[in-house]
């Protein structure tokens, strides 16, 4: 596959393939730290040779968040076509800071109009900072229409992200108190009944599928030896995903054991529709930054399970 490579001057580098715009690679160091790791999970055992999404890294999913369930989508696959489809490389920028960004872009194609044929016009704006990476979608509905009510552009869009971590020792916050979704619900009423977050730190130790939904927009994951943090712009909802063996061990393109190195924290706008007015755009951004310190986890879970309330999830450095 074609792929563009930026390399920041203080050793950062990111790896994007044009096929689905996704992120394949993010290598950044920690001031603890200074050589450059991985900072994404693929799977060795990952598709590239263009028949489907690459599983792992962050693919970018529009206009639908799972099976679609807006009339206009209803031709189209999972997470919609975004991220199977090869965008086109636009131009890359150094900013006086040092930041490399390029910009990807995405039209309607023969493809693409047989099953959606709906006018837009996409941009992955992808920036490299030296211990940080961000990601920006914009979209613009290219509708010439004049009628009224306007003739809205809707759509679902999400950042699938992949972050690299022990899954059986992470946690993800700020996520109390907020309602959310739980799609490993077995009946479609579990599914579609809102729950509200108790734990002060969410683990993914068992198959988790949740879509919290009106979420803080900035979040920690963190494990003991450091973690990343997610700020994010007009992307309201976020999903926190890990298969575990329960599900990871049946699909075809997922490494042995793979389910124990990521968690998905996924920001995007998946309940309800974004609508967007003939000429205008839509973005949502995220920041992905690199959390220097090491962090020690009390386990709020344990303290649940001898029947009081949440515990404490005490942050510090080592």
């Amino acid at each position: 596959m074609s792929d563009i490579v930026l390399r920041h001057p203080k050793g950062s580098i990111v790896q994007i393939l044009l096929y689905g715009a996704t992120i394949v690679s993010w290598q950044a160091a920690s001031q603890r730290d200074p050589e450059p790791r991985e900072r994404l999970f693929v799977s060795s055992t990952a598709i590239r040779d263009g028949s489907k999404p690459v599983r792992g890294g962050i693919p970018v999913v529009f206009p639908c968040f799972g099976p679609p369930a807006h009339p206009e989508h209803s031709k189209l696959s999972q997470h919609g076509f975004a991220r199977s489809s090869v965008w086109s490389w636009d131009n890359v920028i150094k900013d006086q800071d040092g930041r490399l960004s390029v910009t990807l872009t995405l039209e309607p194609t023969p493809a693409i109009t047989a099953l959606y044929t709906r006018p837009f016009h996409l941009s992955f704006v992808v920036t490299l900072g030296e211990f940080d990476l961000t990601t920006e979608l914009h979209v613009k509905n290219t509708s010439g229409s004049t009628d009224y009510p306007p003739d809205y552009l809707e759509f679902q869009a999400l950042f699938h992200n992949y972050i690299l971590a022990p899954a059986n020792e992470v946690l993800i916050t700020p996520l109390q108190n907020n309602a959310y979704f739980d799609k490993t619900e077995t009946t479609e009423e579990g599914k579609s009944t809102a729950k509200i977050e108790t734990r002060a730190g969410v683990d993914v130790r068992k198959f988790t599928d949740s879509v919290y939904e009106n979420a803080s927009q900035n979040y920690e994951v963190t494990w003991p030896s450091g973690g990343i943090a997610i700020k994010t712009d007009n992307m309201k909802d976020v999903i926190v995903w890990n298969p575990q063996a329960e599900v990871g061990s049946k699909m075809g393109d997922m490494e042995k054991g793979g389910w124990e190195k990521f968690v998905c924290c996924e920001p995007g706008h998946v309940r309800g529709f974004e609508k967007v007015a003939p000429g205008m755009t839509w973005v949502g951004k995220q920041v992905l930054s690199v959390i220097h310190n090491a962090r020690r986890h009390q386990n709020c879970s344990r303290l649940e399970s001898m029947g009081r309330t949440v515990g404490k999830l005490w942050h510090g450095s080592l």
